[in-house]
């Protein structure tokens, strides 16, 4: 098959010093047939732009999109929607369920030509995160397309993309009945952790598994892994996630970069009465990006073992929330950034930073929870724009050491509401403002970092606002594209109200905790929260929106609300005769950045699913299609056969969109 590649990328914005070319030209070009445009990674790029240059779907025929197949992975066991295929020489390839198949699909009719399935253990069973697993990783291997996946038992597995079947000479055996004689290596082995290898690390140490594929830089795997999330963990040992590298070829063991710096590394002094001892986490759940011209790789991190109360690991705590740049080939730290000092409030960064050439070089960008992007150089870690260190309140909670400054950027400004306070309180009418404030009235507000509360705290105060929670999270990743240098992101403003309780009673709500010691305290189960009696958000609008960011100027451009206005808010009696305008849906989407536009998914008034094209440069919306179901988590685009396609993940099933045979 022959393959054509980019006859016409978009153009970079004039200001950049580039010749605009003529409407002739441009209609002359467009008329070439993509024959085929792939989708290689998680994020189609080892950048994680999440764009393409397919340019067969465009603003005059978006309407007319239609469901090409569907695929059920109910066979599967899949729940969860949130692996992203991969398109890659001709075959589609995701995984599936909880016991994470490996799916080999056709993407001309959606059939499954093969799958892969990991024999059993009790390491997977145990999983938090087990139907999380994102995608595959990918690499040619002399002249071998090979499919690298981390299931969650954390196993290492490369399989030959033809067949299916493990990889010859890769990896080595494993003694558990029924695991192939090749192909596969115990990740466990080489974290330096007594173990069993069939039901994993005793809980009473922590644990470890995956929710993000392998990335293959340079003809080497790097494996990120999760742990138990901190809202549900009252003990406060855990295993620290360390980052793995293996030959791609031979599967071999090349180096283990310690996330929790052991004594005479660089940080070992962020962590005081010999916390790194005991307890763990800062686990790269997130992708992973890397620049395989530098060598370098971008690791995102979680925070320490147990959400919301960090007495037992004062200090710092590097390296986590961090983002981490590590060479590819040695595990040797090139730089890090700390976005969070000491994180107690689960502001884990849960999405792949982004590379991009700009005025200013080659950056990478980092979307956070916190609703704010940091931007450094890539090569050398120096924040583009500066990033200050603000003052934030101390902790009322007993053995509690918050750091008292935290690292705010300066440009670009925040993309979503930060903190609370009775400004960002819905104010449609007089009547629905005292109505919120009422509602608040018992709830501490605050900034950014308003720190967690205990419950019967001495103020006499339900709970700490904490908000936003997630203003980006793993369902709405960000996406950019490489040339104009502009990011999108959806984010949505929601606040968080967790009350802290005794690690006893916090004990009591699992079955099987990691660790052996209590922490003094630990996240309460549920809690108050503050809701307007008239049925609508506490805040102001947008509900949902999506900011564009020029990441040469760190300039917002334009921002959109995300869907419309739902008739239960647009049709409440209390709002009768006020334009409230589209407040967005409220409901986070997906997106994808094609050549020509930009795609996101949400609803719209009645709660319908569609597809959005939207004008990249000024946030015009061009045109919509209705799709079958909600999707979740990403997208992607590709050409296959001369015909571009749209993935939906829809639930436990793939939604196939493309452009009718005319």
């Amino acid at each position: 098959m022959i393959k054509i590649w980019h006859f016409l990328r978009p153009l970079r914005p004039l200001h950049q010093g580039l010749i605009a070319l003529p409407l002739a030209l441009l209609a002359s070009a467009s008329s070439f047939a993509q024959d085929t445009v792939e989708w290689t990674t998680l994020g189609n790029d080892f950048e994680h732009t999440r764009s393409t240059d397919a340019t067969q779907i465009t603003a005059e025929n978006f309407a007319d999109l239609e469901v090409a197949w569907e695929w059920d992975g109910a066979s599967f066991e899949a729940q969860s929607g949130r692996s992203t295929p991969s398109y890659i020489n001709g075959k589609l390839y995701t995984v599936a369920g909880a016991r994470r198949h490996v799916v080999a699909i056709d993407p001309q009719s959606g059939a499954t030509i093969w799958s892969y399935r990991e024999p059993d253990t009790g390491r997977w069973e145990y999983s938090m995160r087990a139907d999380y697993g994102k995608g595959v990783g990918y690499a040619n291997i002399d002249g071998r397309d090979v499919i690298y996946i981390i299931s969650p038992g954390f196993f290492l597995t490369a399989l030959d993309a033809e067949t299916g079947r493990p990889l010859e000479g890769f990896g080595g055996r494993v003694e558990i009945e029924g695991f192939p004689e090749t192909g596969v290596v115990d990740l466990l082995k080489d974290l330096g952790h007594p173990y069993d290898p069939y039901e994993g690390i005793p809980l009473e140490r922590g644990y470890i598994t995956s929710s993000s594929p392998p990335i293959v830089v340079n003809d080497v795997v790097i494996v990120g892994n999760s742990a138990e999330q901190g809202y549900n963990q009252s003990r406060i040992e855990n295993v620290p996630g360390d980052i793995l590298g293996y030959d791609a070829r031979t599967g071999d063991f090349l180096w283990k970069f310690n996330v929790i710096p052991q004594p005479g590394e660089y940080g070992h002094e962020t962590w005081e009465n010999d916390a790194w001892e005991y307890t763990g986490d800062i686990s790269s759940w997130a992708p992973i990006s890397a620049d395989q011209e530098l060598g370098l790789v971008y690791i995102p991190t979680n925070g320490v073992t147990i959400d919301y109360y960090g007495g037992h690991h004062p200090g710092d705590n590097l390296y986590g929330t961090s983002l981490i740049s590590l060479d590819a080939k040695t595990g040797e730290r090139a730089w890090h950034f700390q976005m969070v000092h000491h994180d107690i409030w689960n502001f884990d960064t849960p999405t792949a930073p982004i590379l991009l050439d700009t005025d200013n070089g080659p950056i990478v960008a980092q979307a956070t929870k916190q609703g704010y992007v940091y931007a450094f150089n890539r090569e050398t870690g120096e924040p583009v724009w500066p990033i200050e260190e603000v003052p934030m309140p101390a902790s009322t909670v007993p053995g509690e050491q918050l750091s008292p400054t935290q690292p705010i950027p300066s440009k670009p400004a925040a993309f979503e509401y930060v903190g609370s306070s009775e400004e960002l309180l819905v104010d449609f009418t007089p009547e629905l403002k005292q109505q919120a404030l009422q509602a608040v009235a018992e709830f501490q507000m605050g900034p950014l970092f308003n720190p967690p509360m205990r419950a019967n705290d001495p103020s006499g105060k339900q709970a700490a606002l904490m908000c936003p929670t997630g203003a980006v999270n793993i369902t709405h990743p960000p996406v950019a594209d490489p040339e104009s240098g502009v990011m999108y992101i959806m984010s949505r403003y929601s606040c968080g109200s967790r009350r802290l309780v005794s690690g006893e009673e916090a004990d009591t709500y699992y079955d099987e905790p990691t660790g052996v010691t209590l922490s003094r305290y630990a996240a309460a189960s549920g809690g108050p929260s503050p809701r307007h009696p008239a049925g609508i958000p506490l805040w102001k609008p947008p509900y949902s929106r999506i900011t564009a960011i020029d990441m040469n100027s760190g300039d917002h451009l334009w921002m959109l609300p995300a869907g419309e206005t739902p008739d239960r808010i647009r049709n409440l009696p209390a709002l009768d005769g006020i334009d409230i305008g589209n407040t967005g849906s409220g409901a986070v989407g997906q997106m994808v950045v094609t050549g020509n536009m930009l795609i996101y998914t949400n609803v719209t008034a009645d709660g319908t699913p569609h597809i959005f094209a939207v004008n990249k440069q000024t946030g015009e919306e061009l045109a919509r299609a209705e799709v079958p179901e909600n999707t979740r988590y990403g997208m992607s685009s590709w050409v296959h056969n001369g015909k571009q396609h749209i993935i939906l993940q829809t639930g436990s099933s793939l939604t196939a969109m493309a452009l009718p045979d005319y």
